[in-house]
């Protein structure tokens, strides 16, 4: 019996290692307070922006989306976040339309740069889980549409699902020595 020729057993070893290495990680995009965007709360609702948030599950690589006029919005720490001090602001933008990375796990403090409109209830504490945080890492595993939804329902136009797959670095690697040698 004839054995395999060395380029068929590199060519399925090439595809078997691809199929291997390229594992999807996915990211979502928030829309901050949803249809609302960044604005004061109403009276009745001094804490809309952490209501909402906690109906939200944040991870490393997720990005939220401020949406706002004539205002800003501020990274601040915990204190100056109790206090709606922006005297000494981690992140400051004022542009209309912030989008905002999360490069780590832990508590991101937001606040409106117009210390009225922080007293008034526009602020928000946001917990980033880490990689292995949480009880699942799919869509259906918990609430990740940006809006008031109960957990295990489909995304909605309130954010955005972004797939990314890690380069075939292994597949490049064993096809160049494989045609080293074949």
């Amino acid at each position: 019996m004839a054995s395999p020729s060395p380029t068929f057993i590199t060519i399925n070893l090439s595809l078997l290692l691809t199929l291997f290495s390229s594992t999807p990680v996915s990211s979502f995009e928030f829309q901050v307070g949803g249809a609302s965007g960044w604005s004061v709360p109403s009276s009745k609702d001094s804490q809309f922006y952490n209501h909402w948030a906690s109906d939200n599950r944040f991870k490393i690589g997720d990005t939220i989306n401020f949406k706002y006029e004539k205002d800003s919005v501020m990274v601040v720490g915990e204190e100056d976040y109790d206090k709606c001090d922006s005297a000494h602001p981690v992140f400051f933008s004022n542009s209309g339309n912030t989008v905002f990375s999360f490069d780590r796990s832990g508590m991101f403090y937001f606040i409106s740069g117009i210390a009225e409109h922080c007293q008034k209830g526009q602020k928000m504490i946001i917990k980033v889980m880490g990689h292995s945080e949480g009880p699942g890492t799919s869509p259906a595993a918990g609430n990740h549409t940006g809006g008031h939804t109960v957990p295990g329902s489909s995304p909605s136009a309130s954010q955005a699902l972004v797939l990314h797959a890690m380069p075939p670095f292994w597949f490049f690697l064993v096809f160049f020595i494989g045609s080293l040698f074949f």
